[in-house]
């Protein structure tokens, strides 16, 4: 790496050993909402532009509150965070660069460590399987569910917090499941009866029967 070249942060690390000026839980926000609006802009109906640029929209001012600026390198699918007093007429002024951990670069080409993901997208698979055996008319939501828990946090679904499934129930599920009356009248069920099938309890927003 180059004195140019941003390093790369481990976010699992503590936040006390964290060098960036932006918080972790921000970082973790700005990859989420560049996720959402990839996932907007492939649905490719009437919709999803301005969906996605109302995700993007959010991300901006989100960094923006920390005083940084989000540039995508194209060339290996990065999302990099930079100081905004790096950045002058939107581009890169190397000769103000000091500390160059102070960016933060998100890799976007998978949400982490292949056989990991893999690993975890196989559990929520047969949490999925298991509901759908004993409940089939919850297995499209179940579906859903699995799918947002596994390609936009990489997360095993019991793992999901509150804001997650508020998340999901809210803006993932109307706007890429495409549920029918009936499925979107379960969903909630749906959410608890996979919550089960991993024999853990349900957070806030589906806690209550």
């Amino acid at each position: 790496m180059t004195d140019s070249e941003p390093e790369t942060v481990d976010r699992t690390e503590g936040e006390e050993e964290r060098v960036p000026d932006i918080p972790a839980d921000a970082v973790d926000e700005t990859e989420r909402l560049t996720r959402l609006a990839r996932a907007a802009e492939r649905r490719e109906d009437d919709a999803a532009a301005e969906e996605a640029s109302v995700y993007r929209d959010r991300r901006e001012e989100l960094v923006e509150k920390h005083d940084y600026e989000t540039r995508l390198r194209d060339e290996d699918d990065t999302l990099v965070l930079y100081p905004e007093e790096w950045i002058e007429d939107g581009v890169v002024q190397l000769d103000r660069i000091e500390e160059t951990d102070r960016a933060v670069e998100i890799s976007l080409s998978g949400p982490g460590d292949p056989e990991h993901w893999e690993e975890i997208a196989d559990h929520n698979d047969e949490l999925v399987e298991d509901v759908a055996e004993e409940y089939p008319d919850h297995e499209a939501n179940a579906r859903a569910l699995a799918d947002f828990a596994s390609n936009h946090y990489a997360k095993p679904i019991e793992k999901l917090t509150a804001e997650e499934v508020e998340l999901f129930l809210d803006e993932y599920y109307p706007r890429n499941a495409w549920p029918s009356e009936t499925d979107a009248s379960l969903v909630e069920d749906s959410v608890r009866k996979l919550f089960a099938a991993a024999d853990s309890e349900p957070p806030a927003p589906v806690s209550e029967e």
